[in-house]
């Protein structure tokens, strides 16, 4: 176990980093409200996502999706903790991809289960153009992910 306590370090930090950003917009700014940070470039926004990634299935505001979506992040929570405790501490580049996809799909699954919904407030734009808003927890998995496909790419035979 001492093996695996700093990705737990890691993980602890990651969460509660992206708890206590949506706590601080939830605070501050407005539900639907939004602070130019960069203008023309980046703002905090405060939103909720009642969806998955990016916004998918937002719309529907049934509360079996929302019971779909937390089974199913607990699902996938699940598969990566049991595929993080069976990877050897030495493959430092898989333990923390690892690590970022359970720190943001942990951080997420806080949301579901105590909101029913995600705080998302990241939101990039360029003129007319907008990526869809995100949270600390998004860049986890996104970050995480991206690095977990970097790995097998460079394992190939």
């Amino acid at each position: 176990m001492k093996r695996h306590l700093p990705f737990l370090g890691l993980i602890a930090g990651l969460v509660a980093l992206d708890q206590a950003a949506k706590a601080v917009v939830v605070k501050l700014i407005p539900f639907y409200g939004n602070v130019s940070v960069i203008p023309g470039f980046f703002s905090i926004s405060h939103i909720h996502n009642r969806g998955a990634i990016f916004g998918t299935f937002s719309q529907s505001g049934s509360p079996i999706v929302t019971i779909f979506l937390a089974a199913a992040s607990l699902f996938a929570l699940v598969m990566v903790v049991v595929y993080f405790f069976r990877t050897p501490a030495s493959q430092m580049g898989m333990k923390v991809s690892l690590a970022l996809i359970m720190a943001g799909a942990l951080g997420n699954f806080i949301d579901r289960i105590g909101r029913g919904y995600v705080v998302d407030f990241m939101e990039f734009h360029v003129r007319r153009a907008y990526f869809p808003t995100f949270n600390v927890a998004d860049s986890c998995i996104t970050i995480g992910a991206l690095l977990l496909i970097l790995i097998f790419v460079i394992r190939r035979p």
